[in-house]
């Protein structure tokens, strides 16, 4: 749920907690232009879906954090979003008072769902894709048939804000949790009755889930507190102590060892579902983290809050590193075992991912580097900076191969050519550049924008380039006549 609260805008620093020695947990973060309100991750982990209070859907790439789709349509906050199962359709959740369903391979909106009378806060999918629950502010509960964007039922009883909301994996039963302080069982039938109120929290609940066999439900609390209960006695099996502040999003991981909560304390952690026992205590977001889920697999946790950021953590150990670095502008694997970076402090930095070892800092620039990239085989790196230039880097020598080449104004973007052969660049002064890879000669200067460029890239066949503006435009350019030296 994204709360109403104060929404205090904290600078991105990118960073993990040593909790031991032994293995390391890698943190990939995607920074936002909104306040991270909800996250999830496709069925196969290869997708994460976000919702922003800058009232937009967000696709990203789950390994590289590569941004691949904004979905724009709603007109108040985004406070839930999800995934079906097949991953072909994303569910949002908007304080403008919809539930909108739209296509993921087209990127563009299905239908509206209209009913609700306040903000709806809480969304999902049935695990079969056939109906959609959302709660709201207005203290109902809603089903709808996720072909057609009919209504099948009302769920009343809630006497405050409903919060959240989830199916049991069989579609037999829906849990919500409210601002009344209670947990609330119902059966998913059309009819839409009550099966039990479970009752043991303080203060509000402000999430709930299923495990995936239905036996048990999750929820957290503003009381601070994790509690799991029987799905089907209603009875309390475990509560789970240590966050600091509010509890805003808890998850089983699939098989039902697990459980991830976000909190207000700025933490994500980790707990034993049958014994309460703290696994991690993953710190990294710099305000209060408002959205968890488990990768299918389990092996990844996402996170979403209000510091404007994603962090995908290694869920299979609680042991992270610290990389203590200026604020990050951009990172990228290379298809080896190697990240880059580029920072406010005028550098290009590589890591060792598996023990979060700086293994060189490359150094020249002498402004923020805006974006780095590898070239395919890995052996290069290209950096863009605020400086103007362009500057292409030998990543096993550290060593600059060609003079730097400069923009009239800030370089925002960069990418290789999938061959190697060119460099692409993308700048505030409007225009593309390309560049052969080896000499640094200017190829083609591309121009149209009316506004700051702000991404570039080539297509696998290396025929076509594609750029994004501040313009409001994405334009697509072929490049039948350019070819490197």
């Amino acid at each position: 749920m994204m709360s109403e609260m104060w929404k205090k805008h904290f600078p991105l620093v990118p960073s993990v907690k040593r909790t031991g020695g032994g293995r390391t947990v890698l943190l990939l973060t995607m920074p936002s232009r909104g306040v991270i309100t909800s996250v999830m991750f496709s069925t196969r982990g290869t997708c994460i879906v976000s919702g922003s209070d800058d009232e937009s859907v967000r696709m990203w790439d789950a390994y590289t954090g590569t941004e691949l789709a904004i979905l724009n349509g709603h007109t108040g906050c985004v406070n839930s979003v999800a995934f079906s199962r097949d991953g072909a359709y994303i569910v949002s959740a908007s304080s403008d008072q919809s539930v909108r369903v739209w296509d993921v391979s087209t990127a563009t909106e299905c239908m509206i769902l209209n009913g609700h009378t306040d903000r709806v806060t809480s969304v999902a999918f049935s695990t079969d894709g056939t109906r959609i629950v959302s709660g709201s502010s207005d203290k109902s509960v809603r089903m709808w048939d996720a072909s057609s964007g009919r209504q099948l039922a009302t769920l009343n009883g809630h006497t405050d804000w409903v919060t959240s909301v989830a199916f049991s994996t069989d579609g037999t039963r829906v849990v919500s949790g409210s601002d009344d302080w209670s947990v609330y069982l119902w059966d998913a039938s059309s009819k839409g009755t009550k099966h039990m109120t479970l009752n043991g929290h303080t203060h509000s609940v402000n999430s709930v889930a299923f495990s995936t066999d239905g036996t048990r439900v999750v929820s957290g609390s503003w009381d601070k507190s994790v509690r799991v209960w029987d799905a089907f006695t209603g009875a309390e099996l475990v509560t789970m102590n240590g966050h600091t502040h509010s509890i805003n999003s808890v998850a089983f991981s699939t098989d039902g060892t697990r459980i991830a909560s976000g909190s207000s304390d700025h933490s994500v952690r980790m707990w034993d579902s049958s014994t309460g026992a703290e696994l991690g205590n993953l710190d990294g977001h710099t305000a209060q983290v408002v959205s968890v889920a488990f990768s299918t697999d389990g092996t990844r946790i996402v996170s979403g809050a209000y510091d404007k950021s994603m962090h995908v953590w290694d869920a299979t150990s609680a042991q992270v590193t610290t990389l203590k670095v200026h604020r990050v502008t951009s990172v990228t694997f290379s298809t080896g075992t190697c990240i880059v970076s580029g920072t406010w402090d005028n550098s290009v930095h590589m890591w060792d991912p598996s023990t979060g070892t700086e293994l060189t800092t490359l150094n020249g620039h002498t402004g923020c580097v805006s974006s780095v990239a590898f070239s395919t085989d890995s052996s290069r790196i290209v950096s863009g900076s605020d400086d103007k230039s362009v500057r292409n880097w030998d990543a096993s020598t550290s060593t600059l191969l060609s003079p730097p080449k400069g923009h009239t104004d800030w370089v925002s973007s960069v990418a290789f050519s999938m061959d190697g052969t060119r460099i692409v660049s993308g700048s505030r002064d409007k225009s593309v550049h390309v560049w052969d890879a080896t000499t640094g000669a200017e190829l083609l200067t591309l121009s149209g924008h009316t506004h700051w460029i702000t991404s570039v890239a080539f297509s696998t066949d290396g025929t076509r380039i594609v750029s994004g503006s501040w313009d409001k435009s994405v334009r697509c350019g072929m490049l039948l006549q350019v070819q490197s030296s």
